[in-house]
């Protein structure tokens, strides 16, 4: 049975750059109208503030372009100085706009993030490029969105043009890290399961708010990716198991995320974060009993589905996507099926060979009978030597 809640929210295509409005207000820390109070300013991905009379904590930046738009989103509620930021992930939609906060040299803010914070960092860096390539693929329409903002920006003489920044935390968290910010509670837990392998949730003990950011996927309550096709390094699923489990057990009344608005509700929270923990903790089981019972990663990933009561959304991640990631999780890229896998010989460099033997007119009719019987992969594994020759 498919989510409700799953199923009102917005999908991929809805991420767009920051605009620049007001924040939203997500919760207020008090009855006071001047009580600390927590903020919304979304992007590429969420930014999030902790407004408070002694400060503020910044929490994710945005893209290097995009953080002076969250400063100015942030600055017309509140002003203050910016005590701290903490990123929930490394990646550069969370890091990059870090420049536009830095504006006190003498104070500087404390910059909180997991341990393995500068080596994801660093990985963006050293294979940005391939990053890149592979990326625009998916978020084309997002980086045409971000050019337009960038052209439309009222010219500046003065102004220099933001640049994407690569922060350095000088509060790496282990285990549990606490911080008490105008009379507010905060404890930034490590959730190694998330999205990349620095994840940290950033938790309100005394009022049972949590921003998770991407643990659950750039789309709550979809299959979430354990290595995405972009490329990033893989995470494992009995850790991501274990960080739901770890929300589960904190009983989050708001349970804010990296993308659109917060989740609200203990009961809805519950239901929903317990629907992902079991359709993935049901997923690794089942390709591990089929990897002891000889299945090939193949057969697992066309043949595995998700039963009706741990439905869960495909707009990111896909069940097909997870399987093969747990398989080669467990075993490697090695898959037992040729010789050829443990060289550097593609099977497409015999494609050339294989057209000259059945001829271009065959295959592409053979790969049409398949398409009519509802067979399009089929189809396309016809179709690539053609094209590639």
């Amino acid at each position: 049975m498919s989510s409700d809640l799953v199923a009102s929210r917005p999908g991929g295509f809805d991420i767009i750059p920051a605009h620049g409005e007001e924040p939203t207000l997500v919760y207020r820390f008090g009855n006071d109208p001047e009580a600390a109070a927590l903020w919304l300013s979304e992007g590429l991905s969420n930014a999030w503030m902790l407004s408070t009379p002694e400060g503020r904590l910044i929490i994710n930046t945005g893209m290097g372009f995009e953080g002076p738009v969250h400063r100015r989103c942030f600055d017309r509620v509140d002003q203050g100085p910016v005590k701290a930021i903490a990123f929930t992930q490394g990646h550069v939609d969370h890091v990059g706009g870090t420049d536009a906060f830095l504006d006190n040299d003498a104070d500087p803010p404390d910059v909180i993030a997991g341990t393995a914070n500068a080596s994801c960092q660093d990985d963006d860096e050293r294979i940005h490029r391939f990053r890149v390539l592979r990326s625009m693929v998916f978020w084309a329409e997002a980086v045409a969105k971000a050019n337009a903002f960038l052209r439309g920006r009222p010219a500046d003489p003065e102004a220099k043009p933001p640049t994407q920044a690569t922060p350095r935390p000088n509060v790496l968290v282990g285990q549990t890290e606490d911080l008490t910010l105008g009379g507010v509670r905060i404890e930034f837990l490590p959730v190694p399961g998330g999205e990349t392998l620095d994840s940290l949730m950033v938790w309100f003990p005394d009022h049972r708010v949590a921003i998770v950011g991407n643990l659950f996927s750039a789309l709550f309550g979809h299959v979430p990716n354990l290595n995405t096709v972009r490329g990033d390094r893989p995470r494992d699923v009995l850790r991501f198991v274990e960080s739901a489990e770890l929300v589960l057990d904190l009983e989050p009344e708001i349970l804010c995320t990296g993308h659109f608005s917060p989740i609200v509700g203990a009961e809805v929270i519950r239901a929903e974060v317990t629907r992902i923990r079991d359709a993935m903790k049901w997923l690794n089981d089942t390709v591990v009993f089929g990897m002891n019972r000889g299945d090939t990663i193949d057969e697992l990933t066309e043949q595995t589905r998700l039963p009706s009561s741990l439905s869960l959304g495909e707009g990111y991640g896909t069940v097909r996507w997870a399987v093969r990631s747990i398989w080669q999780g467990y075993a490697g890229w090695f898959e037992f099926r040729s010789t050829t896998e443990l060289h550097g010989v593609p099977r497409s460099s015999v494609d050339a060979d294989l057209v000259a033997l059945a001829g271009p007119d065959a295959l592409v009719a053979a790969a049409r009978t398949h398409l009519e019987m509802g067979r399009p992969l089929h189809a396309l594994h016809l179709l690539e030597p053609v094209r590639a020759t």
